[in-house]
């Protein structure tokens, strides 16, 4: 359903009413669900007598009921950001003659601006555009990434990993982290991030060592209690390891969490592709599936943006070398973040 509305946002233009009208009946039928999707509270209530009784009611299920209505309203904006390209001063040709610029991305239409460039009111427009759908992107991220963290981890995806973080890490990231001392700062320095792909695969990996050194950690935790009237000196070795693990996975999280705000818009991770396969919440999916789409909407906003106003700071030297020598300049210019890759 989202690919069929948005999955060919090419241009900077409002909504079909068409698909407007078949995106708002679709998504109205998802979101009805979430109407059924309650919590029991204790609440006072009075009896005609006088006195007072505590009874059980029914209220929507908390996240949801914090999170659903911030989802509408950013959708809202979104569609509204686009609704205020009705009137524009640059068009699209359809994919044709190429610049250095689009060589990745040939299948779009090219911006076209006018000779001049645009005005400042438009570009003005574009900047605030740009800027209040960036921080709609945050906030979808923020929510995709709050829903993923509060669902459960599914055991197979344990099953198909082994126990060794050694072997998940690696022995150069692995050494770092059990070191004595560990600064995961200069460690991503010293880590192949090159590619999109290298750098997901290196959270895939931390994220694994993560979760397998807690889970280590709480089995000694148990182990340990259950056997509170052992010989001391197990016991106290069972502590220990506990805590050697406990402090390793506090580790391989803080590389992570550096990981993610180096490369905040990396794609999801093999574990939460694992617990949406596996996920039988179904408010749940319901927040992860549609604040994802608004995420994606979003990006391919600022990515449309992006390669306006590239379009138009080419143009400039262009124009400029017209006045002078009546042909135009060939510039090289660097290849915008926003890849391929990214595009549906």
């Amino acid at each position: 359903m989202a690919a069929t509305v948005f999955g060919n946002l090419w241009r900077l233009e409002p909504l079909d009413e068409q698909k407007k009208a078949v995106w708002r009946r679709e998504i109205g039928w998802l979101l009805c669900v979430s109407d059924s999707i309650v919590e029991f509270v204790p609440s006072i209530q009075q009896l005609p007598c006088g006195g007072t009784c505590e009874v059980m009611i029914t209220q929507p299920r908390s996240d949801l009921h914090a999170n659903l209505p911030a989802l509408k309203k950013l959708h809202a904006l979104l569609l509204g950001i686009l609704d205020g390209f009705r009137e524009t001063e640059f068009s699209y040709i359809d994919p044709g003659c190429r610049s250095v610029r689009e060589e990745d991305k040939w299948w779009l239409p090219c911006p076209t601006v006018p000779e001049n460039g645009l005005s400042d009111g438009q570009k003005k427009r574009l900047q605030d555009s740009r800027y209040r759908t960036e921080q709609i992107l945050k906030a979808t991220m923020a929510i995709n990434n709050s829903v993923l963290a509060e669902m459960e981890i599914p055991s197979a995806y344990f099953d198909a990993l082994s126990m060794s973080e050694r072997a998940h890490l690696g022995e150069s990231i692995y050494n770092c982290i059990t070191a004595d001392q560990f600064a995961p700062e200069c460690l991503v320095e010293c880590l192949n991030l090159s590619s999109e792909h290298q750098t997901l695969k290196v959270v895939n990996r931390v994220e694994v060592a993560v979760h397998l050194w807690r889970k280590k950690d709480l089995k000694k935790l148990t182990s340990s209690k259950s056997q509170k009237f052992s010989l001391s000196g197990k016991v106290k070795s069972l502590v220990t390891d506990g805590d050697m693990n406990h402090l390793l996975a506090e580790r391989a999280e803080s590389l992570l969490r550096t990981l993610r705000l180096r490369f905040p818009n990396l794609p999801q991770t093999s574990l939460d592709m694992s617990k949406i396969q596996h996920n039988k919440d179904v408010g749940q999916a319901i927040l992860e599936s549609y604040s994802r789409v608004m995420e994606s909407l979003a990006f391919n906003i600022m990515a449309r943006i992006d390669d306006l106003i590239f379009a138009d700071d080419a143009n400039k030297p262009l124009f400029s070398a017209r006045g002078v020598t009546g042909f135009p300049v060939q510039k090289r210019t660097v290849p915008s973040p926003f890849t391929a890759q990214h595009t549906p």
